[in-house]
């Protein structure tokens, strides 16, 4: 199974979850892609993931199986060949827009599921990655919030979070989605960027049950959780934004201890990922 990633140093302790949790969850070789690159913006420096970082996730994957790799992909070029221009002040980092240059990378196969680093694997996700998506450009889950307030115009929830992606590579090559997505994001100021530009362009994309990409609470069937800022009623209304690396947080503020193997195995390794700063 093929999987993508987008990240720069910063985001090496939500790599390390996302992908431990994926080797949790299945037996099945993976390729796992990480797409980086130093971007500078509005005085601001973004450095990518380093090659030690990534060889040290690469190693940590082939203890559990040989033949799974973690390979990073410097996209620095291709960002500044064409960059995201009207978007590049938003209150989300540049790098939420990598993701629209998979396109552009030869090395990737043609069928590869995205993850955002805050989605944490946490049943056997097979069944997801191996449907038939011959004929989909894109699919996902409906955005928790978002389905409320962009509508199909048949009153169908279709408007897609972008956070977990099963993308076809081939087909979008066909129709040129992510150039579109591109040059939208390029012309015009988005609130989220890249998910806007592809749920107004994506034509062929496919809504999948909310269990593939739990955006709110934790249930029975859940497949991937994905640990994105949410509104809370009590005590008070406000948002509760809380991200798997916040370890006490998600034990206290979100009571939630169901991935805490994941997480202690996390904690021994993190001190050995900095070490290699």
């Amino acid at each position: 199974m093929n999987i993508l990633y987008c990240g720069n140093e910063k985001m090496e302790d939500g790599l390390l979850i996302s992908i431990l949790s994926l080797l949790k969850n299945t037996k099945q070789t993976l390729n796992i892609y990480i797409m980086t690159a130093f971007i500078q913006t509005n005085g601001k420096n973004y450095y990518p993931l380093s090659e030690a970082t990534v060889n040290f996730l690469d190693n940590q994957a082939k203890k559990v199986n040989p033949k799974n790799s973690v390979t990073r992909l410097d996209l620095t070029n291709l960002f500044n060949e064409q960059r995201p221009t009207a978007n590049m002040g938003t209150i989300f980092t540049p790098y939420c827009m990598l993701r629209l240059y998979a396109d552009l990378c030869p090395s990737l196969p043609d069928k590869i599921l995205y993850l955002d680093i805050d989605v944490i694997c946490r049943k056997d996700f097979r069944s997801f990655y191996n449907q038939d998506i011959s004929k989909n450009e894109v699919v996902g889950v409906a955005d928790y919030y978002g389905k409320w307030i962009f509508k199909h115009k048949k009153g169908h929830f279709s408007y897609m979070n972008s956070g977990v992606l099963l993308m076809n590579l081939g087909l979008i090559k066909q129709t040129q989605l992510l150039r579109r997505c591109r040059d939208l994001c390029r012309t015009k100021r988005m609130f989220m960027p890249d998910q806007s530009a592809i749920n107004k362009l994506a034509v062929t994309k496919r809504i999948v049950p909310r269990r593939f990409n739990e955006q709110r609470r934790l249930h029975r069937n859940t497949v991937f959780q994905h640990f994105t800022t949410s509104f809370r009623l009590f005590p008070w209304i406000h948002t509760l934004t809380v991200k798997p690396w916040q370890v006490d947080d998600v034990h206290d503020k979100l009571k939630l201890h169901e991935y805490d193997d994941v997480l202690s195995e996390y904690q021994y390794l993190k001190p050995q990922m900095e070490g290699l700063k």
